[in-house]
């Protein structure tokens, strides 16, 4: 038999996987009756093939995120929809909702006049926007610079751009680690979160939502200096910006100290490093000089309420809530905690990687820990993303007969919720 026939014999039949150019030279050698020149070639077709180049993108990586894309927008357009119909009935205007109270207020205004305004509240709380990291209002600076919009106005655009962005790299990891109808399920139940309307609201969370996302893809990816730079940004933009390089670091040290990679791959890990807390570290360190205090970005959060002890504070409320009329309401949280940590341990169970857990475990941690405005922390949770894995890989399972109507259901309840919960007194 000729040594390239059963060299093909054997990949085909699969009595082996791959064969290296020694056995592909043993291989024609062993053949009685064939030339030198013969086993000559054979050994240089194996041997002598040229390096392969950067892996290039795949075609059609739009198109195949397109279905995530479109069923994302078609969600959070549902949720814009139910609340202008809401603002009929209460007489409140949608755009004002979005983009002109709470957070959003604060962050128009910084980009507009700069860090320094304080609001001085009984009880000794003083509210200082340097509670605020930069990134969304210098974007909505340079947006209203450009264009004719106001700086509310650009901070919704802002959102509804990096909503999209987040939306694809959401999809990108739920594509590469379950595949394609995973990654649209993981999209969608994101939309359809209960607090998903704060996607569309001059707030921070869709921006830093993009950037997170990106940066676990990227690390996912081995893309050490990409994912540097991106927490590095994820770290301007909001105070859990931690959680993001903590993901990379702890994902860098397994990557050094398990596989040890070579010089080249191990100064890209590095890079990585390195950039990752630039941005978070450069806003604290900026706002402790500011106030002359090593611990300054630590007392503004003071001055809100804001602050962490474990957990005490929470479970106290959630107690006066249990003990008095408000049981209902207690309980529902308790709920929606236990459902948060099952969603966790889940992951964990299910060999969910290191990076996603370490930052979605940390987004909980210091949701969860933290003392505050106690209404906030569903959103504070909506940038771990991870968690939905689980239910994401579930409704992947499904045929469309069933997945469509459950996907839809949820994304209609969450349109519902999230107008009451906009119309309601309180800040999300």
């Amino acid at each position: 038999m000729p040594a390239d026939g059963r060299y093909d014999r054997l990949r085909e039949s699969r009595q082996v996987t791959a064969v290296s150019p020694t056995q592909a030279f043993a291989l024609s050698a062993a053949d009685a009756g064939q030339s030198a020149g013969d086993r000559s070639r054979l050994a240089l077709r194996h041997t002598h093939r040229p390096p392969r180049g950067p892996r290039r993108p795949r075609p059609g990586r739009l198109r195949r995120a397109a279905p995530a894309l479109l069923a994302y927008a078609a969600v959070r357009a549902l949720g814009l929809a139910v609340l202008a119909l809401w603002g009929l009935g209460t007489g409140k205007d949608a755009h004002h909702l979005l983009s002109g109270r709470w957070d959003a207020v604060w962050y128009a205004r910084i980009a507009e006049d700069g860090y320094g305004y304080t609001l001085a509240l009984g009880g000794g709380k003083v509210h200082s926007d340097l509670a605020f990291f930069p990134l969304l209002p210098w974007l909505e600076r340079l947006l209203s610079s450009v264009l004719p919009l106001s700086a509310a106005d650009a901070g919704l655009l802002v959102s509804a751009v990096s909503s999209l962005c987040a939306a694809a790299g959401i999809f990108a990891v739920g594509d590469r680690l379950h595949g394609r109808r995973a990654g649209v399920a993981l999209v969608v139940l994101w939309a359809a979160l209960p607090v998903g309307v704060v996607q569309s609201m001059a707030y921070s969370e869709s921006l830093f939502t993009a950037l997170a996302a990106w940066t676990l893809y990227a690390v996912l990816c081995g893309r050490w200096a990409a994912a540097g730079a991106l927490a590095a940004l994820a770290g301007l933009t909001r105070p859990v910006g931690a959680a993001v390089v903590a993901a990379v670091w702890v994902s860098a040290v397994v990557t050094l100290v398990r596989r040890r990679p070579g010089r080249a791959e191990r100064g890209r890990v590095l890079a990585g490093v390195a950039l990752a807390p630039l941005g978070w570290l450069a806003y604290v360190v900026w706002v402790g000089v500011r106030t002359g205090s090593p611990s300054g970005y630590l007392d503004v959060q003071g001055g809100w309420g804001n602050g962490f002890d474990g957990g005490l504070a929470f479970g106290a409320f959630v107690g006066r809530l249990l003990a008095g009329p408000a049981f209902p309401a207690g309980l529902a949280l308790l709920v929606g905690v236990a459902l948060v940590v099952w969603l966790y341990v889940t992951g964990v169970r299910r060999g969910q990687p290191l990076p996603l857990l370490v930052y979605s475990g940390t987004v909980l941690l210091l949701a969860l820990t933290a003392k505050g405005y106690f209404g906030s922390k569903p959103r504070l949770m909506l940038p771990a993303f991870p968690l939905l894995l689980p239910l994401a890989t579930a409704l992947a399972r499904l045929r469309a007969s069933r997945a469509v109507p459950v996907a839809g259901a949820a994304a209609l309840a969450a349109a519902c919720y999230g107008a009451f919960w906009l119309n309601g007194s309180g800040p999300p």
